[in-house]
C-alpha cells in the first residue's frame, strides 16, 4: 500500500504532481492526479484501446462530483482553468491510497466519502464506487455525478462542435451515449435514483503538464447527463463505465475478481522483499494482448508497444515474475512480425503497418531468447518457433538489409542513412537527427557479438554443425576487430561510434553493454575501467546520464517545448533503465562478491522513494541530469521497471541465477 497524507493531498502544488495509473491488459488505461485534477490530455477515467493494444481513445475524462447536504452543494472534484482552479475539492481530501486500487477519502462537512476505482482486466471497463460513512448524519444528502466526456484520440484534445450527438438512452440502470460515429458506444451501469439529461459544455479546461511541454493544453468537455444517488450512512454509489453493457450489480464481483488477479501477480514475485513485490505489481501493468499473443507497452501514457523496449524489458517484466508463458507469446508475436531480418521498431497507434527503423531491437531479441532459456530451459519452443527466424535474421544482417545495416569486411556491423535514427538514442526534430550515430555504434557491436554467440550455442544444441563453424569464426573476427578499433586509451573507455577513420569519444552509457551482456568481448581490466568511467561520469541516483557533464553538448535539464526537450533527450538526460546494465556490469567486474552485491543493493534504495513520486508505484522514463534529478517523460516506463527488477533479482539478490553467475565469473 502507498498512502499519501492529508497535508500533501491538500497542497495542490504537490498533489497535482502525484499521479495514479490503472491499466486493463489491452493497452487501455485510467489515470489522473491524486486530487482528480487532470493535468494531462492523457488523463481520463476511461481511455479505451479500440484495436488492442492501440487505437486508444479518451472516452470519459472525469466526473464532476457534488455532495448536496440539505440542498447545499459541496464540490469535491477539481479542474484547472486559465488562472483558476475550480472547484477546489482537494480541500476535502484527507487521504489517498493505492490499496491496491486508487482510493480517495474525502471529509465533506463530517460526511466521509471513500471513492475507489479500478479497471477490469481484459475489458475497456472502469468501475467507480463511492462508500458513504456518516453514522450520526441527520441531514438529507444526495451525491450528484456529472460525467465529462471527450471521445477523441488520446494524443489530441476536443472542443465544442456541432457533430456531437447529445442523445442519452436510459433504462434499467444503464445509461448509454453514442456521441460520434466511428467511436464506441459508452455505457454507464449505475444504481442511481435519478438520471437527468443535461447537455452542457465545460469550456477551456487547462492541462498544465501539456502547457509545460509546449503542446495543446486546452479542451472543452461535454456533460450529457447527471446521476443522483442517495447518500445516507452505509450507502454505496456505483458506476460501471464500459464499452460493453455492465450493470452496477456486477461491481462487487468484478472487484473481487480483480483483487484475486492482482494477488496472484504478487504471489509470483520472486521474493517477499517489498521493493521486489512493488516492481512485480508494476510490471503487470505493461503486459498487453496483441491478437492471440502478448506484447509490452513501452510506457504510459503515450507510447504503444515498441520492439526495442519490449525485448529489453522482457526478462524483468515476464521472466523474473514467473510469467514464461507471456514471454513465449511475446517472442512469437515479434518474430512473426520480422521482415527482411528486422523486428518492428514500433506498432503505430492507429494499427497501421509496423515501422522497421531500428538496428538494435532485432539484436536485443537474441538476448531475450537467451534469457528465456536461462529461466525455462525450453529449447523445444525455441527450436520449433524461433530458431529458423533467428538464423534468417543473421543471414539478412550479413547480406545487408534496410538503412545500410550490414556486416562490414571487418566483422563489425555498420548501419545508418541520412535522416534516420536507428539506435535507442532516437530523438529527431523534423529532419534533424539529434544523435545520428551513423557507422558502427559501440552497443550495436556488443549486441551483434552477443547475438552471434547465442546463435552459435543454439546451433550446437540443435546439432546444426555447418552454421556453428561459420558463427564461431565470425564471432572471433568481430571480437578481434572490436578490440582493435574501439578502445580509447586516452579516456580509458570505449569510443561511442567508429565511422571509418572517425572516432566519437563522447562518454555515453552505450559502452556499458560491452560489459553487461552475457557474451562479452573485452578483457577484465578494460571491463573494470569502463565501469569506473561510468560510475564517475554518468551514474546518478536514478540511473545513468546519456552524456558526460564534461561534454560541451551536455544538457542538464529536460524541459521546455518539443525542440528543447528532444534536443536534450540523449544529451545528458538520465535514463533509469540503464541502472540495470550498470548493476550487472558492476557486479560482474567485481566477481559477484558479497561486497559488490551489497554496494549494488544501495543503488536500489533511491528507487524505493521514486515509487512514491510521479506515478505512484511506477518508475519514470527519464529524469533531469543534475540534482534534484526531477522525474520527466512518461511517468511509467516498461524498461525502467523491467531492468531494475531483472538486475535486483539476478545480480543483487541472485534469486533466479542459475548458470549465469558462474559463467560470468569464468569470463572475468
Amino acid at each position: 500500500m502507498i498512502r499519501i497524507d492529508q497535508n500533501t493531498c491538500r497542497d495542490l502544488d504537490q498533489a497535482r504532481k502525484l499521479e495514479w495509473l490503472e491499466t486493463n491488459g489491452l493497452g487501455g488505461f485510467s489515470s489522473s492526479s491524486i486530487v482528480g485534477l487532470n493535468t494531462r490530455r492523457y488523463h481520463g477515467l476511461l481511455t479505451a484501446a479500440t484495436k488492442p493494444p492501440v487505437g486508444r481513445v479518451v472516452l470519459l475524462s472525469k466526473f464532476e462530483e457534488t455532495l448536496l447536504i440539505d440542498g447545499h452543494p459541496y464540490d469535491f472534484s477539481a479542474n484547472q482553468y486559465p488562472g483558476a482552479v475550480h472547484p477546489q475539492g482537494h480541500r476535502y481530501l484527507k487521504e489517498f491510497r493505492l490499496d491496491p486500487f486508487p482510493t480517495f477519502v474525502y471529509d465533506v462537512e463530517g460526511v466521509e466519502i471513500e471513492k475507489r476505482l479500478f479497471m477490469v482486466h481484459g475489458e475497456n471497463t472502469t468501475v467507480v464506487e463511492y462508500n458513504i460513512h456518516s453514522p450520526g448524519l441527520t441531514s438529507e444528502c444526495v451525491l450528484e455525478l456529472r460525467p465529462l466526456i471527450a471521445f477523441r484520440d488520446y494524443h489530441g484534445t476536443t472542443h465544442q462542435n456541432g457533430s456531437l450527438d447529445p442523445t442519452v438512452r436510459s433504462e434499467d440502470g444503464i445509461v448509454t451515449i453514442a456521441p460520434y460515429d466511428g467511436l464506441p458506444d459508452l455505457h454507464f451501469g449505475h444504481n442511481a435514483d435519478a438520471v437527468e439529461v443535461t447537455g452542457n459544455w465545460y469550456f477551456d479546461i487547462e492541462y498544465t503538464a501539456e502547457q509545460e511541454r509546449g503542446l495543446d493544453a486546452h479542451e472543452d468537455l461535454f456533460n450529457p447527463f447527471v446521476l443522483r444517488f442517495p447518500a445516507h450512512h452505509g450507502a454505496t454509489a456505483i458506476i460501471v463505465v464500459s464499452t460493453q453493457v455492465r450493470p452496477a450489480k456486477l461491481a462487487p464481483v468484478l472487484r473481487e475478481q480483480e483483487i484475486k488477479r492482482r494477488q496472484a501477480v504478487i504471489l509470483r514475485a520472486p521474493s517477499p522483499d517489498p521493493l521486489i513485490q512493488q516492481l512485480t505489481a508494476a510490471a503487470d501493468q505493461f503486459i498487453v494482448q496483441r491478437g492471440e499473443l502478448n506484447s509490452i507497452i513501452a510506457g504510459y501514457h503515450w507510447f504503444a508497444d515498441w520492439g526495442r523496449d519490449t525485448m529489453i524489458a522482457l526478462p524483468g517484466i515476464t521472466l523474473t515474475t514467473g510469467r514464461s508463458d507471456v514471454a513465449r507469446n511475446i517472442l512469437e508475436a515479434f518474430t512473426q512480425s520480422a521482415d527482411e531480418g528486422m523486428l518492428p521498431n514500433r506498432f503505430p497507434d492507429a494499427g497501421e503497418s509496423p515501422e522497421y527503423n531500428t538496428v538494435d531491437a532485432t539484436l536485443w531479441l537474441f538476448e531475450a531468447v537467451r534469457s528465456y532459456l536461462q529461466y525455462t530451459g525450453d529449447y523445444d519452443f525455441v527450436r520449433r518457433r524461433l530458431y529458423s527466424k533467428l538464423k534468417e535474421i543473421i543471414d539478412w544482417h550479413t547480406q545487408g538489409t534496410r538503412y545500410g545495416i550490414r556486416l562490414d569486411s571487418d566483422g563489425l556491423l555498420a548501419c545508418g542513412e541520412a535522416g534516420v535514427q536507428l539506435t535507442w538514442m532516437d530523438a529527431k526534430i523534423g529532419d534533424w537527427v539529434v544523435t545520428p550515430r551513423t557507422g558502427k555504434p559501440v552497443e550495436i557491436q556488443a549486441l551483434w557479438y552477443n547475438a552471434l554467440c547465442i546463435l552459435r550455442d543454439l546451433t550446437h544444441e540443435f546439432g546444426d554443425s555447418g552454421p556453428e563453424v561459420f558463427l564461431g569464426e565470425l564471432a572471433k573476427e568481430t571480437k578481434d576487430s572490436f578490440n582493435a578499433q574501439f578502445w580509447n586509451a586516452d579516456a580509458g573507455c570505449l569510443y561511442d561510434v567508429v565511422d571509418g577513420e572517425h572516432r566519437d569519444a563522447s562518454v555515453r552509457p552505450n559502452q556499458i553493454f560491452a560489459v553487461s551482456l552475457f557474451h562479452g568481448m573485452l578483457p577484465s581490466k578494460k571491463q573494470r575501467q569502463i565501469v569506473e568511467v561510468a560510475q564517475r561520469e554518468l551514474l546518478t541516483p536514478l540511473g545513468l546520464r546519456s552524456l558526460s557533464p564534461s561534454d560541451p553538448s551536455y544538457r542538464p535539464r529536460y524541459e521546455g517545448g518539443v525542440v528543447e526537450r528532444d534536443s536534450a533527450y540523449h544529451q545528458g538526460t538520465v535514463w533509469p533503465w540503464l541502472i540495470g546494465p550498470y548493476i550487472s556490469a558492476y557486479v560482474k567486474v567485481n566477481k559477484r562478491s558479497k561486497e559488490a552485491r551489497r554496494q549494488a543493493e544501495l543503488l536500489l534504495k533511491p528507487f524505493e522513494e521514486h515509487l512514491r513520486m510521479a506515478a505512484l508505484g511506477q518508475i519514470s522514463e527519464i529524469a533531469d541530469a543534475d540534482s534534484p534529478y526531477e522525474p520527466r517523460g512518461c511517468v511509467a516506463q516498461a524498461w525502467s521497471i523491467g531492468e531494475l527488477l531483472r538486475a535486483a533479482v539476478e545480480d543483487v539478490y541472485e534469486i533466479a541465477v542459475s548458470h549465469r553467475a558462474q559463467a560470468e565469473v569464468a569470463q572475468v
